[in-house]
């Protein structure tokens, strides 16, 4: 069996849903995981804080303002009136259910009943056109076999009982539609997924069905070997291990979260990157199974802090390090480098959250200074600390940066630096000159 999800983009227009449909048609057995219509999950996010301030009147205008724009795609959308009229009704269904969170007192738990709309709306569009296309397909809904226990984690169990369960029931469909990121919590309430959301979705399915392979669909053709936004000339990965693929979705590569996939990691299954716009074009396949090439991307991860905490007290002293992270873990602040000498240890946060407080606590036992404004540069790639010469050609391409902290020999698969946010553009540019003989 495979998993094929599309994000809001892929699916984000009638012409999009169609090209999507015509791809997912390949006579293959699959379940298809959606996200909602691109801008939709935005706009229903406002009406949730209008609902939450009580503003009716705004609430009623920006529903009025999707349906507007969602009569307008079904009409392009669909060719007969039958499938039109069916569709307008079932979307009058959901803005009817919107509409009624203002007459109550709202709560979180209305809130994400709102918000998993979209993804019921998309979803039910997609399975309406397969219909009208006279295509053997099924709408599956996440909320009757998507779960996740008291530590907001998949109940694997449930998910796997029920989703082959409701398989065996649609007899003679190898075509299967559902909603990504929506869920139901261990209380039976509509609760979401949060972490990658649909692409979450697709890796637990995967797991559960042991299937053959996992596929997201974006608008991009796979993780790039450097940052496209920055570098001018990058190009796509082919091959990452689940670890390589890991420490760049950790470190700026937006186009994945860092543990969407763990499910389809743990079970085995190897995940692909492809481009909904170009099916052609290879994308990036992640699995157990490395390359031979060592050095295969760079990635950056702005908005970081770094922290200089000096005491002599460390000198030949046991249990000082263990006061510092005690404080870290107090504040629930995680870390990303560290970097020691004998009387100092330099780390990194990505949050200022509960900064004030966390300095205030360090200053009891050390001299403390801080850097905002810093970025991470990370260079991901197989058994970089094993192999000669990978030192030399990182640190030789960045000969002209400062650097202000390097972590080394942690992981078998990362090199990462810090530097002032503001070198950030010239270091992605000088590595890809100095690691992969391409101009920036």
């Amino acid at each position: 069996m495979l998993i094929q999800k599309f994000g809001g983009t892929s699916v984000g227009s009638a012409e999009r849903i169609k090209h999507v449909a015509e791809l997912i048609q390949d006579g293959k057995r699959k379940i298809v995981v959606l996200s909602a219509v691109a801008g939709t999950t935005n706009a229903l996010t406002e009406i949730v804080e209008d609902l939450y301030r009580g503003n009716k009147v705004a609430v009623e205008e920006k529903v009025a303002a999707l349906t507007k724009h969602y009569e307008a795609l079904v009409d392009q959308l669909f060719t007969s009136q039958e499938p039109k009229k069916e569709a307008l009704t079932a979307l009058d269904t959901h803005w009817t259910h919107i509409r009624s969170f203002t007459l109550d007192m709202f709560t979180r738990f209305e809130e994400r009943t709102v918000l998993a709309q979209g993804e019921l709306i998309s979803t039910m569009l997609m399975q309406f056109y397969l219909e009208e296309r006279g295509v053997k397909s099924a709408l599956i809904p996440a909320l009757d076999f998507m779960r996740i226990d008291q530590q907001s984690e998949p109940d694997m169990w449930y998910v796997q009982s029920n989703l082959e369960r409701i398989l065996k029931e649609q007899k003679g469909i190898d075509l299967f539609i559902t909603q990504g990121y929506i869920c139901r919590n261990h209380f039976g309430d509509i609760d979401n997924l949060k972490r990658g959301g649909s692409d979450y979705t697709a890796s637990i399915i995967g797991a559960a069905m042991k299937a053959d392979r996992v596929q997201i669909w974006t608008d991009i053709d796979g993780m790039h070997n450097n940052d496209p936004r920055v570098v001018k000339h990058t190009r796509p990965i082919r091959k990452l291990t689940f670890d390589e693929a890991a420490e760049l979705a950790y470190f700026g590569a937006k186009i994945l979260h860092p543990t969407s996939i763990q499910p389809a990691r743990k079970a085995g299954i190897p995940v692909e990157l492809k481009n909904t716009m170009e099916p052609e074009k290879l994308g990036t396949e992640i699995s157990d199974e490395a390359s031979g090439d060592f050095i295969k991307a760079v990635a950056a991860k702005d908005g970081i802090t770094a922290i200089k905490i000096r005491s002599d007290r460390m000198l030949l002293a046991y249990g000082f390090l263990r006061k510092v992270f005690e404080v870290f873990e107090r504040h629930r602040v995680p870390i990303d480098m560290i970097t020691t000498s004998e009387v100092a240890v330099s780390l990194t946060i990505d949050s200022t959250e509960r900064l004030d407080q966390l300095l205030e606590d360090l200053r009891e036992y050390a001299q403390v200074e801080v850097e905002r404004d810093q970025t991470i540069v990370c260079i991901v790639g197989h058994l970089l600390q094993e192999e000669e010469g990978h030192a030399a050609r990182i640190f030789g391409a960045l000969s002209n940066i400062p650097l202000r902290m390097i972590s080394y020999g942690g992981s078998k698969n990362n090199v990462s630096i810090l530097i002032d946010s503001s070198w950030k553009a010239e270091a992605l540019k000088a590595l890809n000159r100095g690691l992969f003989d391409l101009e920036a």
